[in-house]
Formats: structure tokens, C-alpha cells, sequence
């Protein structure tokens, strides 16, 4: 198991800033939030491509409102701060989706894939979070993204039965080159979504869990759907056949791989 050492700031800024695409990074023991110090620091002028990091985050929080802790250490808890063009703004739907992305394409690890929206998933176990939170939506667009992803949680620190860690699943790897793994590839991805590149959404489908599954949605309004996902669209949303065969496209909803239960 990982031993659990604290993040090596040295190491990080030298990775990412001096040879890397990072502005700033800071790193922080014990923090609330990754999310909220970064959109605080955003307001104050905090550069693209800026990142907050820390060993233990005490008030985290997840899509829905949903709050999660963990031992220190045990998760990569990170934010990072892109400030795309204007016209990007009209594609939110597909920036989470490329962050997930992201987090597959730094994990290279072939069972790992994406539930829609970016929740990845080993044989439906969760190892990451993932949330974005807008700081501006007007002239000068700004977007907060954070995520934790589960590291070496044990069985006995799971959250809830259906999470998983990195260490539960036997799949190696050391803080500090993973943090750098992650931060590169989010700004691979993430550069690919500000730039609207084709490749990026045939690349999501391609380790998509959910698209061929039969699937209930739980949607904003707490009503359910019942159906089958037949694939994600370009601007990101969810094509779910239902029983009497109209396809629903959804921007938003909390969904089960049936055949997971």
C-alpha cells in the first residue's frame, strides 16, 4: 500500500511549471475544500492553469450536494482553474465529460471506464469524483474543476460499499508521478475541450461504460427512467431508449447500470 507521504510541492512546481503547462501550483497539508480556496482565488485574479492540491480535505464536496471525507492521504484531492474562450461556453455540457477522460487517460490501466458522466468505474465500483463549479459565465469565462480520486483507502475507510481505491484494485503507482500524471492529462484534455477537437468525443465513447447498458436514470425532478443507453451525443448528452421506444436525451441524471446492481 501507498505509504501515504506527503505531496512533494519541489517536485510538483518543477514537473508542471518549469517543464510542464502549469501557471501556478500550491499545495496545502489540510484544506477544506481544493474547490473552494481555488474559486476564491480565482476571483482574485488566480492565473489559468493554476492547481490546488492537498493531503486531506475535511469538507469536500461532490455532484447533488453531496459531501465526502477520508483519512489524510488516502485520496488525490485536487482543483484546477481554466479560463476558456467565450464560445466554449456554449459546450459545458462536454467539459465533464473530458475531465473524466482525463483521469482514464492518466490511469492507463484498461478496466477502469467512465459512467456517464465521468464517474470512473471498476466493475461499478467508483474511484473518483469529479466537480465543476462556474466562477464566471460571462465575457471572461472561468471554471473551477476538482476531483478525488481514491488512492489507498482500505476496505474498512470505503465511504460506501460501491466505492473503490487504487490500492484495493492492485493498481501501482506513487503520489507524486501520479499528481503529475493526472494534472498533464487534464490539461491535455481540457485544451482538446477548449478547442472543440472531434477526437475528443469519439475518444469518450470509446471507454464509455454506460452506452449499451440498460440503465435507470434518476433525473433532477426524482422522477426515474427506465431504458437503454444507446450513446452520448456530441454536446454530451445521455440517449436512453425507454420501454415504448422514445429516445430521451438528457443533459443531467444520477444513473444505474442495471445488470450492476
Amino acid at each position: 500500500m501507498d505509504n501515504r507521504d506527503p505531496l512533494d510541492i519541489d517536485y510538483l512546481r518543477t514537473q508542471l511549471i518549469a517543464n510542464g503547462p502549469y501557471q501556478r501550483i500550491e499545495y496545502f497539508p489540510e484544506v477544506s475544500s481544493t474547490n473552494t480556496e481555488l474559486v476564491a482565488a480565482a476571483h482574485d485574479g488566480a492565473p489559468a492553469w493554476t492547481a490546488f492540491l492537498t493531503d486531506h480535505q475535511t469538507a469536500g464536496r461532490g455532484r447533488m450536494g453531496r459531501s465526502f471525507s477520508a483519512p489524510p492521504r488516502s485520496q488525490m484531492p485536487l482543483s484546477i482553474l481554466i479560463r476558456p474562450p467565450h464560445e466554449s461556453v456554449t459546450r459545458l455540457g462536454t467539459m465533464p465529460l473530458a475531465t473524466g477522460l482525463a483521469l482514464i487517460d492518466a490511469l492507463a490501466t484498461p478496466q477502469i471506464q467512465l459512467k456517464w458522466p465521468n464517474d470512473l468505474v471498476i466493475d461499478g465500483r467508483k474511484l473518483c469524483g469529479i466537480l465543476a463549479e462556474a466562477v464566471s459565465l460571462g465575457d471572461q469565462p472561468a471554471v473551477v474543476i476538482g476531483l478525488g480520486l481514491n488512492t489507498s483507502l482500505t476496505k474498512e475507510e470505503l465511504p460506501v460499499p460501491h466505492a473503490t481505491s487504487l490500492h484495493l484494485e492492485g493498481i501501482p503507482y506513487e503520489r507524486n508521478e501520479l499528481a503529475v500524471r493526472v494534472l498533464n492529462a487534464l490539461h491535455h484534455r481540457l485544451t482538446q475541450w477548449e478547442t472543440n477537437d472531434p477526437a475528443l468525443m469519439p475518444d469518450y465513447r470509446a471507454v464509455s461504460a454506460t452506452i449499451g447498458q440498460n440503465a435507470r436514470v434518476i433525473l433532477p425532478n426524482d422522477t426515474e427512467l427506465l431504458g437503454t443507453a444507446e450513446g452520448v451525443a456530441d454536446d454530451g448528452r445521455l440517449q436512453v431508449r425507454d420501454q415504448t421506444g422514445t429516445l430521451h436525451e438528457l443533459t443531467a441524471g444520477d444513473v444505474t447500470h442495471l445488470r450492476l446492481q
